[in-house]
């Protein structure tokens, strides 16, 4: 007996044999990970990684490493996989952590040591605060790294948790990545709106799993209700107040041209339409006409333009003279409307004044105020204002800083390939053999090859190539973004400037400048000479365009449309002479250093003194009171550009949800039963007779009770006579006996049941009786 129970015992604890290892049960820690991710929750949270992972892809698709990262992210999610069988939770959570660490440890050390010696802890706040305030991390630099290093963190805990089975838990890690992304205003509408789905779809899916597959199905309209709602709602509504998220629904608000050159923020988004804003933003005091620049932005995402690196407090050290010959010029600007930017000629070497104090210095050497300026208040600039010739750039070489030539020939891996073939026939066909022709080549074709127009159709995909390849007609934004893209494609260093043209000449040294002065412009890198303005955008409609809206606005009786002394019309030279300092390239010589040897700022051109070869990138539609805004601009009412991607994908999750919430709520059959009971084609006298008792007995079941099992059709229609209903159901009745059950009824007494019948529904459907009828 204690030999049997000692085999027993052997046996029981799995000591030899087959049969104790069969029935071995697994270690706690043990899960089939693979049967986990194919679950139908995990395609739910395989979408939501999708969605953060693309803003990565976006990222690195802009500075390039695009397909390591692909790579990289495969073999996570294989290695995530694999580590969810065996691995515990808590222990992988705390690999994610110090993964993490280490990523930003080895993004700080691989930032240049310039960079990181501003590096203070208050300042590390700000920056993430500014980050989740709608500030994009193409901002950050060496951002390609940042991206390499962080992608795997969030990628492998998403997915190690879907391999364990905590679906929720994953689509919770991959939200909070999305939402990061949110904020930054990185994460378009499509990444959104598929992060929601994902996430909606992976808990609804992980909630009903106990149910089966037949009850899955069966909550399935449940689910796509929920998912179209989501979708819907985080397209329509921003999910960030006051961040770089925008609705993708046509006619949602999106921010204006003058809106990103007036605040001089960090990103410089193309937009379609736009219209013209007559009010006045500030007045010039100064010794010469200039571009009044605001802000140049060094990396272009193929949507639109990020300014990299961070601003210093102002310090007359740190803004040095131009490396070449320069021109000096004073300008004391006034606001004359708030003011979140602080524009001056290029390139300013002092700041004076009350807002000198709060003046921030960017990487570009652009000014920003640390608050915003109210009006009337006053600062003056001193800026060297490039003075090389044409024969001096012609001569000023490639040798360019390796800082320059990294941060402004950059281009996204995706820029299509035309581009730059187009770039080299245009170069080629001029015969250019330096940078300097070759820029004005790049500037003379867009000048002559495309028209100038506000009215133009939302943008898609690669601004430069769109604008090369499929329009006809743009606006600054767009020449300006081509013309920098092309000389990038070219290797030679060019930038996205923004501003306002000089104005509208009110006395000898006075300009007074309205939104409708906005515009953007190409800064060119010369060795030996810095940057050198280019304008390529032609000049012909843009003054009747500023002096008809002038006029409009001041017929209106419109507000803040003048100021010192401009309604008394443009100020007008004693002696016709050229100007001789204001050439296109504002480089104060004898040789103009742009195309065509255009003189300077023409003041009496038409609308105040516009500057040749420049147009506006003004605000949004105007509204009642003057103030820019948002919305089509100056298109025609009658006509809509056809919808883009975004509006598909919402109208498309609209209306699955609303036939799938149609389906839920049982509202197909309920209008298909309401409709039947209401109308009744005629067919034959006896099929028409039967729909008559038939609809008779439905009308009853609602307004009086349902036929009882076993009671037959005479004893029901007695019931319902006895009941409200009169002796019209006995003429029913009839007409359903003769057809039903005798030689078959006439057509008399088939139209005379199907008229009691309907006169019946009108008296007592309960859709009838609502209206009193």
């Amino acid at each position: 007996m204690s030999g049997g129970t000692e085999g027993l015992r052997s046996m029981g604890s799995g000591g030899g044999g087959g049969n104790g290892a069969a029935h071995e049960t697994p270690a706690p820690d043990e899960h089939d990970s693979w049967r986990s991710v194919r679950h139908p929750a995990a395609l739910g949270v395989l979408a939501a990684t999708l969605a953060f992972a693309s803003v990565f892809y976006h990222v690195l698709d802009v500075v390039g490493g695009a397909g390591l990262l692909i790579a990289e992210l495969l073999v996570t999610v294989l290695l995530a996989t694999w580590l969810a069988g065996f691995l515990r939770e808590r222990t992988a959570v705390v690999l994610s952590l110090a993964a993490l660490t280490a990523a930003l440890v080895a993004y700080f050390y691989s930032v240049p040591e310039s960079a990181r010696a501003l590096f203070t802890v208050s300042r590390v706040a700000a920056d993430v605060l500014a980050l989740v305030s709608g500030l994009s991390v193409l901002r950050l630099l060496n951002v390609g790294t940042w991206a390499l290093l962080l992608a795997p963190v969030p990628t492998f805990l998403t997915w190690y948790l879907a391999a364990r089975g905590r679906y929720v838990q994953a689509s919770l890690v991959a939200a909070l990545t999305t939402g990061f992304f949110v904020f930054t205003g990185d994460a378009g509408a499509a990444a959104t709106v598929v992060c929601a789905a994902g996430v909606t779809v992976a808990v609804a899916v992980a909630g009903l799993a106990g149910a089966g597959r037949r009850g899955l199905l069966a909550q399935l309209d449940t689910v796509t209700v929920v998912v179209a709602a989501m979708v819907v709602l985080t397209s329509v509504v921003t999910v960030v107040p006051g961040s770089a998220s925008d609705p993708v629904l046509p006619g949602a608000g999106n921010p204006s041209v003058e809106s990103s050159l007036v605040t001089n923020g960090d990103r410089v988004t193309v937009l379609g339409s736009i219209e013209l804003s007559p009010e006045v933003r500030f007045v010039v005091e100064a010794n010469r006409s200039e571009y009044w620049r605001v802000g140049s932005y060094d990396r272009y995402t193929g949507e639109g333009w990020v300014r990299t690196g961070d601003a210093s407090p102002y310090d007359e050290r740190r803004l040095e003279d131009p490396p070449g010959e320069s021109v000096p010029i004073r300008q004391r600007v006034t606001a004359r409307s708030s003011l979140d930017a602080m524009p001056a000629a290029w390139k300013p070497v002092s700041v004076s004044g009350d807002p000198a104090a709060v003046t921030q210095v960017t990487g570009q050497d652009g000014l920003r105020p640390g608050t915003t300026l109210l009006e009337n208040d006053t600062y003056v600039v001193t800026s060297e204002v490039p003075a090389a010739s044409a024969g001096e750039l012609r001569r000023a070489g490639t040798d360019y800083p390796d800082e320059v030539s990294a941060r402004h020939t950059q281009l996204p891996g995706s820029t299509p390939e035309r581009v730059d073939e187009r770039t080299r026939e245009v170069v080629d066909e001029s015969g250019a053999d330096n940078p300097y022709d070759a820029a004005v080549a790049v500037e003379r074709y867009l000048e002559s090859s495309k028209e100038y127009s506000l009215d133009v159709p939302p943008p898609s995909g690669d601004t430069a190539d769109r604008f090369l390849f499929e329009m006809e007609e743009g606006y600054c934004v767009y020449y300006a973004s081509t013309m920098a893209v092309m000389l990038r494609s070219q290797g030679i260093p060019a930038r996205f400037v923004t501003g306002y043209t000089p104005g509208q000449r009110v006395a000898e040294e006075e300009w007074v400048v309205r939104g409708l002065d906005s515009h953007a412009w190409v800064e060119v890198y010369f060795p030996n000479h810095g940057w050198v303005r280019f304008d390529p955008t032609p000049s012909g409609p843009r003054e009747s365009t500023e002096t008809d809206r002038i006029e409009e606005a001041r017929a209106e009786g419109a507000g803040n449309v003048d100021s010192d002394g401009s309604e008394d019309g443009s100020y007008e030279t004693p002696t016709a002479t050229p100007d001789g300092t204001g050439t296109e390239e504002g480089n104060g010589t004898d040789e103009p250093t742009t195309p065509g040897d255009a003189p300077g700022p023409d003041p009496e051109a038409p609308g105040g003194g516009a500057v040749p070869n420049s147009t506006p990138a003004g605000a949004g539609p105007v509204g009642p009171d003057g103030e820019g805004g948002s919305g089509d601009g100056g298109g025609d009412d009658g006509d809509g550009w056809p919808p883009d991607r975004g509006d598909v994908v919402v109208g498309a999750a609209l209306l699955a949800g609303l036939v799938a919430g149609a389906h839920r709520t049982g509202v197909p059959g309920r209008a298909y039963r309401v409709a039947w009971l209401l109308y009744q084609p005629r067919r034959d006298a006896n099929s028409d007779a039967v729909r008559a008792f038939r609809r008779l007995e439905h009308l009853g079941a609602v307004a009086y009770r349902a036929r009882r099992p076993g009671e037959t059709h005479r004893e029901y229609l007695d019931a319902l006579a006895a009941a409200e209903f009169d002796e019209r159901v006995r003429v029913v009745g009839r007409a359903y006996e003769r057809a039903r059950y005798g030689p078959g009824t006439s057509d008399a007494e088939a139209a005379d049941a199907v008229d009691a019948t309907d006169a019946l529904v009108r008296q007592y459907a309960p859709v009838f009786r609502r209206f009193g009828s």
